[in-house]
């Protein structure tokens, strides 16, 4: 009689899908998870262009993924190719995060807002949303996830100003009263007495337009971060820093909003520190 050797357990696989995808850290943060807790598994980046994305998607499982993270142009798009939608993806209208259940059902959530929140919470000990109004510059899909976590998170009141003034009033409509739409030009003035800060835009990114909005006004006792981190210190970061405010750059956020979809995926929570960091920049 003879005994058959169990087969291995099949190691797990993860990704990222954009277009294009390249310039992705995430394939850095997760390859040095898995090295530091020494998970056998991969994380690999994915070049799907839009009209391959649900294709692709649906046959993944079958090739041994158990996830992947989503980025542009496809975070919205996922929200109709996933079988299950977490209440706060519904609600952002966007999806970063997908797990591949064993029922065969694909699962999509947004984590960008948890990241968010998260960073600010380790960098800047002591903060909470409830302390103040927040203003936010930018109507975009960021700007969506970090407007539902301020809220959720207890802040009384969330300003917003955005360059097109009804994508801001979109805002409004979908997250309620206490959502505050105000003029782009009258940012400055948002500002004044705001305990949190927070440009949500690409202005100040390497190779875009500089954030020119003035910040003398600012509340000196406010919190400010940027979600941008290339470079790392924007000038809307150095500009708050200059007028007394503590700064959190956008590093943080990356990183924290990684830290749900490993857990699922690999079965461990992995920590975010200063070797974390740096295994990113250095990527």
């Amino acid at each position: 009689m003879t005994t058959q050797t169990p087969a291995p357990s099949q190691i797990p696989l993860a990704g990222v899908i954009g277009h294009p995808i390249a310039h992705s850290r995430s394939p850095a943060l997760h390859g040095f998870w898995l090295k530091r807790y020494g998970i056998a598994g991969h994380y690999v980046p994915l070049d799907i262009a839009p009209q391959d994305f649900a294709a692709a998607l649906q046959m993944m499982p079958k090739m041994g993924f158990v996830g992947c993270n989503v980025t542009i142009p496809h975070k919205e798009a996922l929200l109709s190719v996933a079988d299950i939608v977490t209440d706060r993806a519904a609600l952002i209208g966007a999806a970063n995060t997908v797990i591949f259940r064993k029922d065969g059902k694909i699962q999509a959530d947004n984590t960008d807002g948890i990241g968010f929140l998260n960073n600010l919470r380790q960098e800047a000990p002591g903060w909470n949303a409830a302390l103040g109004a927040a203003a936010v510059f930018g109507a975009g899909g960021a700007a969506r996830a970090v407007i539902s976590a301020l809220l959720e998170a207890g802040a009384p009141e969330v300003r917003v100003a955005n360059r097109t003034r009804t994508r801001a009033d979109i805002l409004r409509h979908d997250f309620g009263s206490r959502v505050v739409v105000v003029d782009w030009n009258a940012g400055g003035e948002m500002i004044e007495d705001a305990a949190t800060v927070v440009n949500t835009t690409s202005l100040g990114m390497v190779g875009k337009s500089d954030f020119k909005t003035p910040l003398h006004r600012i509340n000196p006792a406010a919190l400010v971060t940027d979600i941008v981190y290339t470079p790392l210190e924007t000038p809307f970061l150095q500009a708050a820093a200059q007028a007394g405010c503590r700064t959190v750059d956008g590093l943080g956020m990356l990183l924290h909003q990684a830290v749900p979809g490993f857990e699922r995926w690999f079965g461990l929570r992995p920590s975010v520190d200063a070797e974390t960091r740096q295994a990113v920049l250095s990527a």
